[in-house]
């Protein structure tokens, strides 16, 4: 290896280590990793910057300032107390419609976000009926991130992978789409089994849910209509874009600033609601990332794994899909997605269809999240909401429920993947 390259893979180590271990902030870690690149001669600022994906960094800040404007009406309230009330108080069938609901939003918001909103009123609703929340926020965080999968913009390393592939909100749609219906099928029957039997309330308890008035959570009516209006506007940006030759970024800018136009929210307040830290930290790791390949350490890797797997699709399918999942239960999966771009790019130069690959890494990064009470950002805020309120998620307590249903929703992607693709 040349020293660039051994620069590059020391820089790209220490950076990795760093945001796995917590010691300092991931987007510290990413940043100095950057600088360092730049500073060792490894990259220019230019070639540093040519890394970046605008695409990404504009689709993550457009739908940030969306729903921070979007929420502000209190149709997220809304919703979840509706569902309640058409489950008529019975704990499983909240927990039931509450999953579905949590898929459903974090197929368009970000995972996040979706737990900030669904987890207080989960909390609320819970308090009512005097029952356990834990396995609400279990089944929740599982949710977020089977929904996520199923979109191009319902999980960052969707946005990574779209971007990069040249692949539209349909084709996610159309091909994680029905992995993700199999597995939230399959996750939704296993909780009926470990929790849903024992889910009891007595009728009085139930009566105070039932009582409650969704129309107390509109917060701002004209905002809600123009909300809804706005929604569906979205979502067909992102199913047409491609046929519009539009950037995905720019359906979620456009977005972002039709809200603020009439939103008539305070601008400042909408602006600092954006994860301007998680912005940064993808900078960063893109000018990391694009060290590894200024030095050509990615095409040895991908040299490497293609001689590994002799080619044959199928095998390459089910070692990037099962290293994925297991990758993304313990570490963040934004830095491996990252790193895992290029190796694919650079396997479709060499004459090879990638295409199935990218579905394999979306489904292995987004679903391996649910395998540890570390492996995905939603994971750790929604425990932190219940903890916050005397109800504690151990690491030990989720990975028994957590890695198992992890496995079975790769063991279902991986036939999924087989039989559509490679058979």
């Amino acid at each position: 290896m040349t020293a660039s390259q051994i620069i590059a893979v020391v820089i790209f180590a220490v950076t990795m280590m760093a945001i796995m271990t917590e010691k300092i902030h991931r987007t510290l870690a990413a940043v100095t990793g950057a600088i360092l690149l730049i500073l060792t001669g490894v990259l220019t600022v230019e070639s540093g910057f040519s890394y970046v994906d605008v695409n990404t960094l504009g689709v993550l800040i457009g739908m940030m300032l969306f729903v921070t404007i979007v929420k502000s009406s209190g149709i997220f309230e809304y919703i979840a107390i509706r569902a309640a009330k058409i489950a008529k108080g019975r704990p499983w069938a909240i927990m039931a419609m509450f999953m579905v609901i949590t898929a459903l939003l974090s197929a368009f918001l970000d995972n996040v976000t979706t737990v900030l909103l669904i987890g207080p009123m989960t909390l609320a609703i819970t308090n009512m009926l005097k029952v356990n929340p834990v396995p609400f926020f279990l089944s929740q965080i599982l949710a977020s991130n089977i929904g996520g999968t199923a979109t191009l913009i319902g999980d960052p390393p969707n946005i990574m992978i779209g971007s990069a592939g040249g692949l539209s909100f349909t084709d996610f749609v159309w091909n994680t789409g029905p992995a993700v219906l199999l597995v939230m099928a399959a996750t939704i029957l296993c909780f009926y089994f470990i929790y849903g039997r024992r889910l009891q309330v007595d009728q009085d308890a139930a009566q105070v849910v039932m009582a409650l008035d969704e129309g107390k959570a509109i917060k701002d009516r004209p905002l809600l209509i123009k909300s809804v209006i706005m929604i569906v506007l979205v979502v067909l940006g992102f199913i047409f874009h491609a046929q519009l030759h539009l950037e995905s970024c720019t359906v979620a800018l456009t977005a972002a600033v039709v809200m603020l136009l009439i939103g008539k929210q305070d601008l400042e307040e909408t602006i600092a609601g954006v994860e301007w830290t998680t912005i940064l930290f993808f900078t960063g790791l893109f000018v990391v990332v694009g060290g590894l390949q200024e030095t050509g350490v990615i095409q040895i890797l991908a040299n490497q794994l293609m001689a590994l797997t002799d080619g044959r699709l199928a095998l390459t399918l089910v070692i990037i899909l099962w290293v994925s999942a297991i990758v993304s239960s313990f570490l963040d999966n934004i830095p491996f997605v990252a790193t895992l771009i290029p190796l694919i790019l650079t396997m479709q130069n060499s004459g090879m269809d990638v295409t199935p690959l990218w579905w394999a890494v979306s489904l292995g990064a987004c679903l391996g999240g649910n395998g540890t009470l570390i492996g995905a950002s939603a994971n750790v805020v929604l425990s932190g909401i219940s903890a916050k309120h005397g109800y504690p998620i151990t690491f030990g307590g989720y990975f028994k429920v957590g890695f198992p249903m992890m496995l079975v929703s790769i063991a279902i992607s991986t036939v999924y993947l087989l039989l559509r693709y490679a058979y």
